[in-house]
Order: structure tokens, then sequence, then C-alpha cells
């Protein structure tokens, strides 16, 4: 997901899609422990992505007190 798509989200559509990708990723991690991932890159960018997500919704939380 490029920095402006996520930009482009609202708080409630950041909080589901980091829920989402968490649960992914614990999956990712579980199925690793049986067999070696063809592509393990899928780590770091899942990581990456969550946090990308995690930061952009602080922003939108800390702006929100200075707003109302």
């Amino acid at each position: 997901m490029k920095k402006h798509e996520i930009a482009a989200m609202n708080e409630k559509e950041l909080v589901e899609r980091i829920t989402e990708l968490e649960d992914r990723l614990a999956d990712i991690n579980f199925y690793k422990v049986i067999e070696q991932p063809q592509n393990p890159m899928v780590f770091r960018n899942s990581r990456r992505e969550i946090a990308r997500m995690k930061t952009r919704l602080h922003q939108l939380q800390a702006a929100a007190p200075q707003q109302g």
C-alpha cells in the first residue's frame, strides 16, 4: 500500500486494516514454524505497512483534539 493511499484513509479504515494485517502477520509467523515461506520479504513488508498505518493513525488522533 502506498503512502498516499494510507493518507487517504480515515481512522476507522486504518484501525480495521491494521487489525487485518496484524492477524495476517500472526498467521504468517505460525506457518513459518511449519515451513519456510516462499517470499521471506513478506514479514518485513507487513511490519512496515503496519507501522506506517499506526503512524498515520497517531497523526490523525493527535490532530483531532486541536481541531475540536
